[in-house]
């Protein structure tokens, strides 16, 4: 089945575009940052230099070079993202088929918790949490996987629900198959393509969310990020640093949200017959 689901996305325009632009910005960052002259916390450069053979985008106003700067803000963000996606799939899964597989007072339990969830923006929670408690990133990915899963249970739980009455999984029941077994061995791999969904959809949020709070500063303003870099450079926006200061941070942050966007979009045409084109 999985191969099956590669054949069809890998002539999905979409999911070519994404992966394709995902894998070029993990080899330009991670190369980057590995191979940076400099470190990103040496505040020993003279401060607002211009872009120089030394430094491709300059110095910042604390001293540090811009260049090194961006490579490790870029990793900090999508790190953020990938946590915070995969403890809110982890999550998503369980309650899901839980509340599917166990129904009953359980699953009304889950269910209700989840529109609970669902009915408070998670950027209120992450702004208050961040502003009041002041937690590491760590921390706050993990608070944004709390108030994120319930979207992906409810997505699991209610195709759990239709492949719990199929034939091989009542067999395995009537079989004397454990809750747990049929689970693991047919429930679990079965909705493979919802997993891709629900994380694609986390990560997006995710790397939003951590650079608007890091915009917002309300990360340790030690940290790097793109959002922080955002916000400094346009402090300084009278002394022309529109190219090599805050234009780079935005075209990389365009660039991963475009890249998760068409991984998206490419996800539900190929696995939401509603969205099929004709």
């Amino acid at each position: 089945m999985k191969h099956n689901i590669f054949n069809v996305l890998i002539i999905n325009r979409w999911f070519v575009f994404g992966i394709i632009l995902a894998v070029l910005l993990v080899i330009v960052f991670t190369a980057g940052a590995w191979f940076s002259r400099y470190d990103p916390y040496n505040a020993s450069f003279s401060p607002l230099s211009p872009p120089s053979a030394r430094h491709w985008l300059g110095v910042n106003d604390g001293g540090m070079d811009i260049f090194s700067e961006l490579m490790y803000a870029v990793r900090n963000t999508v790190l953020f993202g990938v946590l915070s996606a995969a403890a809110a799939l982890a999550l998503g899964i369980f309650a899901g088929l839980t509340a599917a597989w166990k129904g009953g007072l359980t699953g009304n339990i889950l269910m209700r918790l989840s529109e609970v969830i669902m009915s408070v923006p998670p950027v209120m929670i992450m702004i208050i949490v961040a502003s009041f408690m002041r937690p590491s990133a760590v921390t706050l990915a993990f608070t944004l996987s709390l108030v994120s899963w319930p979207t992906t249970a409810k997505a699991i739980r209610s195709q759990a629900l239709a492949l719990r009455e199929r034939m091989h999984v009542r067999a395995a029941r009537d079989m004397g198959g454990t809750s747990s077994y049929i689970i693991v061995r047919h429930l679990l791999p079965e909705l493979f393509p919802l997993y891709l969904i629900g994380f694609i959809a986390k990560l997006r949020m995710a790397v939003f969310m951590e650079a608007s709070l890091a915009f917002l500063g309300l990360f340790d303003p030690a940290r790097k990020s793109i959002g922080s870099m955002i916000r400094y450079a346009l402090q300084y926006y009278y002394l022309d640093v529109w190219l090599n200061w805050l234009i780079p941070p935005v075209v990389c942050f365009s660039l991963i949200i475009m890249s998760i966007t068409f991984l998206a979009i490419s996800l539900e045409e190929v696995f939401d017959p509603r969205l099929k084109e004709i």
